[in-house]
């Protein structure tokens, strides 16, 4: 049984089948899905299961955590910055932000920093989980902190930092000085009418369905290969964890889901890692970087696309994922990593499967929830299989 409800247009049929191929032949459990196409929403899918025991349905008022998924929404909000006139990407991010420029980082530029170039992945020294979810004491942390190599000469994804980094420029160059959290509900939520949330109210808590992490290998070598690459002290660890504040015992180096399903993690701005939404407002969002939804745009021709353009060199590998990696300003752009629906494409994956992107070339926008992790941070096959059934139908025509 796999609860499927939803809709899709016409002609639109063979993306509800590949929905429900991934219900019953992967370990989905609850998931939900939505597209749209020249600014229509064409499919609006959810289904399977709430929890874990698979008991409660997954249902269209389901709220999903979706980790580096956020990302994209943060460097939307720093594309509306650039399009008001109040960020340059080419400006020095001490000209918004003055303590930044300690420790040698004083020409480090708003681009450097959104490509994941300024060597910040995590901060100096030890920080615990509290000091984590309060802004300022990790905004001023990072501020304090030595860059990890010379700036703009290599990239290493900033897991976690990436979201205090940005948000902190958001809220330096806005007149009213708005947290993300806020700038994100007051200037792209509210005005589209979507559910997205990145400093989750504590009444909705109970819509949000728990992250449910994939069982430990019981492989000893891929274990041993996990640690090396992940572990406590790893350049990937301490980004994934920052130092260990977000990691549990039994899921050391890495997003322990565990915390992050926390009301206290959930509530916190985490720009990086803890937007709570569901795939028919991502989808919406990505839909009006592209051009007005219920007369709404978010970003110009001019500003979308600086932004969607790769900086990160060619195949040039990630100092703390190792495999090259591809970025624009702030978003995640198509390549071996994340390959979205190939070039052009801008957006960003979370960990464990969920997506959210948008291709002006096939005026395609996408996004894809769900609360099974699978033991990936990219390019996830239920997510791409989704993805492909929908490039099909809009490349036949």
């Amino acid at each position: 049984m796999t609860n499927i409800k939803g809709t899709v247009a016409p002609g639109w049929e063979p993306v509800r089948d590949a929905f429900a191929a991934n219900l019953a032949n992967t370990e989905e459990v609850g998931a939900g899905i939505s597209a749209f196409h020249r600014g229509v929403q064409v499919v609006d899918l959810w289904g399977g299961w709430f929890d874990e025991a698979k008991t409660i349905p997954y249902t269209e008022h389901a709220l999903q955590l979706v980790f580096s998924t956020t990302k994209g929404i943060t460097s939307i909000a720093i594309a509306m910055c650039v399009d008001r006139g109040l960020l340059s990407y080419d400006a020095p991010v001490a000209q918004y932000w003055p303590e930044f420029a300690a420790h040698g980082k004083a020409d480090a530029t708003v681009a450097q920093l959104l490509s994941h170039q300024v060597g910040l992945y995590t901060v100096d020294g030890p920080i615990t989980l509290p000091e984590a979810l309060d802004w300022s004491t990790v905004t001023a942390r990072l501020a304090d902190t030595a860059p990890r190599w010379p700036i703009g000469t290599a990239h290493g994804y900033h897991a976690l930092t990436f979201g205090w980094l940005a948000g902190e420029l958001v809220r330096r160059v806005d007149p009213q000085h708005r947290s993300l959290g806020t700038f994100v509900r007051e200037e792209i939520a509210e005005p589209l009418g979507v559910e997205l949330f990145v400093g989750l109210p504590g009444d909705l808590v109970s819509r949000v369905s728990p992250i449910l992490t994939s069982p430990p290998t019981d492989d000893p070598a891929v274990a041993a290969m996990m640690a090396q690459f992940v572990g406590p002290g790893t350049p990937a660890g301490d980004a994934l964890s920052l130092n260990g504040a977000f990691s549990t015992s039994s899921e050391p180096g890495v997003l322990g889901a565990s915390v992050f399903n926390t009301s206290a993690v959930l509530a916190a701005e985490i720009p990086a890692a803890n937007g709570v939404s569901n795939a028919p407002s991502l989808a919406k969002v990505y839909a009006a970087t592209m051009a007005p939804v219920d007369g709404v745009r978010l970003m110009s021709d001019a500003v979308r696309n600086r932004a969607r353009i790769t900086v990160t060199p060619e195949n040039e590998p990630d100092n703390c994922l190792i495999m090259p990696t591809t970025f624009g300003m702030g978003f995640m752009t198509a390549g071996p990593f994340s390959m979205f629906a190939g070039p052009g494409s801008y957006g960003h994956p979370g960990a464990g499967g969920s997506v959210a992107f948008a291709q002006p070339e096939r005026e395609f926008s996408f996004a894809y929830v769900m609360n099974q992790m699978a033991a990936n941070l990219a390019a996830d096959l239920r997510a791409q299989a989704l993805i492909d059934a929908c490039t099909a139908i809009i490349d036949k025509g």
